[in-house]
Order: structure tokens, then sequence, then C-alpha cells
């Protein structure tokens, strides 16, 4: 049985430059599509860094171990994939993550 605990995952990426719209563009309608469709997300945030404005961070907060994967299976996130690929300055990287305090963080 799958731990139903929530996984977090925290993908960062950094953008070409020239491409930072288009790459927001994508990917927030990827992450509106997450919140809206998938029952398995809690959250999904697009973050900014300050003194770098072609780094983000996807805060993605599911509600088990299980939501991840298929997160990965929906048309909207495959679409996201394909579309942003080439706009990446290096590869994207994904790193998982559980809460300890609180055990839930929503």
């Amino acid at each position: 049985m799958a731990d139903e605990r929530q996984r977090i995952m925290l993908v960062y990426v950094n953008v070409k430059p020239g491409f930072r719209e288009q790459f927001l563009a994508a990917t927030e309608k990827n992450a509106r599509k997450s919140r809206e469709q998938e029952p398995g997300v809690a959250r999904f945030d697009v973050i900014q860094r300050d003194d770098d404005p072609n780094r983000f961070i996807l805060v993605e907060i599911y509600h088990n171990d299980a939501a991840p994967a298929e997160h990965k299976q929906t048309a909207h996130y495959l679409e996201w994939r394909e579309t942003v690929a080439e706009m990446m300055a290096e590869p994207r990287e994904g790193i998982a993550y559980r809460p300890v305090s609180p055990e839930r963080i929503l």
C-alpha cells in the first residue's frame, strides 16, 4: 500500500533568455489545469527568483505518493513538457520532499 503522506516536489527550472514569457504562459496553464482537474493535487505554485527572473521553482504538493505519477500522465502535463523542452537553459531538476512539521501542509 502506498504511503498516504503528502509528497512535495520542487522542480527547479532555468529558462533560456528570450523565452520567459512563453515559458510562463505554458507553465501557468499546466499549473491551473493541475489544480482544477487533478484530485491528487493539493497545491501547484509557480515562483520566480528575485535576482534572476529566468529561474523558477514549481512547488507541487500532492495528497499522496501516487499523485505525482498520475500528474505525469495527464494531457496538460505532456503538452507542457513538450512545449517547454526547448526553452530550458539546462535540464529541469525535480526533488521530492515530505512534510515533517506539520505532518500535513494543507
